[in-house]
Parts: structure tokens; sequence; C-alpha cells
């Protein structure tokens, strides 16, 4: 299939050893919508030295919910990074979402962090600041030069353990043992035959 029909919504984008990007090195990011306008993703396993209770201050939301109080915020790209991500599960009912897949979603509206405050928000997520963007044709071209690997949790329980339940330094080597790839397998140049 040519790269440019490709629709990696709901994948995850594994950055090649040749990535140096100091925003992508090492970095495991979660594609939330790919179509012919581009593509839009959040970074899920770099946690910044910002809790949730540093954040919540900021925002003026007084956080009751002590139990995620110290948990923290992810680094999610390097767009908007002044703006709040919220990756989730269930998709539940929010200002501003978008179902990504399998009860999947990505909510941008204060009303999810009002929620969480109190403890009512959604069952499992992530919290990230910023996010990754590709303009049209831009990701398929930095695939096609090695920069990225891709692949699709097999079901819903796998995508879910990795992107909730992983701890962030193991992401990485989680998200490439689902393509069978031991991390010191990969190498920073690109093979031709």
């Amino acid at each position: 299939m040519p790269l440019e029909n490709i629709n990696l919504t709901g994948h995850f984008l594994i950055a090649m050893p040749a990535l140096t990007d100091p925003y992508f090195s090492k970095s495991v990011t979660f594609i939330c919508t790919h179509n012919q306008d581009g593509a839009m993703g959040v970074v899920i396993n770099r946690p910044t030295d910002i809790t949730y209770d540093t954040l919540f201050e900021k925002i003026n939301v007084e956080l009751l919910n002590i139990a995620v109080a110290h948990t923290p915020v992810l680094y999610g790209g390097p767009v908007q990074p002044e703006r709040g991500f919220v990756l989730h599960q269930p998709a539940g009912d929010w200002d501003s979402t978008i179902t990504i897949a399998e009860n999947t979603a990505l909510t941008t509206s204060k009303d999810i962090l009002e929620a969480v405050a109190i403890g009512k928000g959604p069952e499992r997520m992530l919290l990230t600041l910023g996010y990754a963007g590709w303009t049209p044709g831009q990701l398929e071209q930095e695939i096609a030069q090695n920069a990225w690997l891709s692949v699709q949790a097999k079901d819903v329980t796998v995508l879910h353990k990795i992107l909730y339940e992983t701890h962030n330094d193991e992401k990485l080597n989680a998200t490439l043992a689902l393509l069978g790839v031991d991390p010191a397998m990969l190498s920073d140049v690109a093979g031709h035959a």
C-alpha cells in the first residue's frame, strides 16, 4: 500500500535511533488523527517535572482528588505546549472530544479537568501539555526516511495496557515488543537492497 494511502489513527509511532530531534528522540507517540489534512498525536512516554497539583493550581482548579496530585504531566509535543490534552478511556461526554478508537478519546476542554479534580474524571487517562503535528504528507515522508516505526496494538486490552498501565520508562520497549523487535537490534542507518 502506498504511504499516502495509510491511516495511522490509533497507532503508536516509535522514534527510530536516527531521529535525534530532542523533541522526539526515544519517544512513543500515539496518533489521534491522521487524514488528508495531516496527522496529530501526543507523546506518551515523556514525563515533565510538572505534577497534576502544580498544573491544577496554575489553571485555578482546586484539586480535591489527592490520589492523582503527584502524577506527572506528560510532554505531549512541541505544538501548543501551554495547552492541555487528555488522552482517556472511556470516551465520556466532554465539551471538546474526538473519539480515536476502541473507546479511547482525546479531550481538550477544561470540563474534563474539573471532573478529575473532584474524582469524577475518566477511568484511565494521560494528561499532556502540547501535541505533535504533521502537515499533509509530512508523516508519510518521515516514515519513508526511516524516522519512525508504526504499530497498532492487537486489541483494546493491549492498547489500554500500554497507554495507561505501563510505566513511562517501559513504553518504548512495550511498543517495540508489539513488532517483535528487540531495541538493541535497531540501527540508525536505513538499509536498502
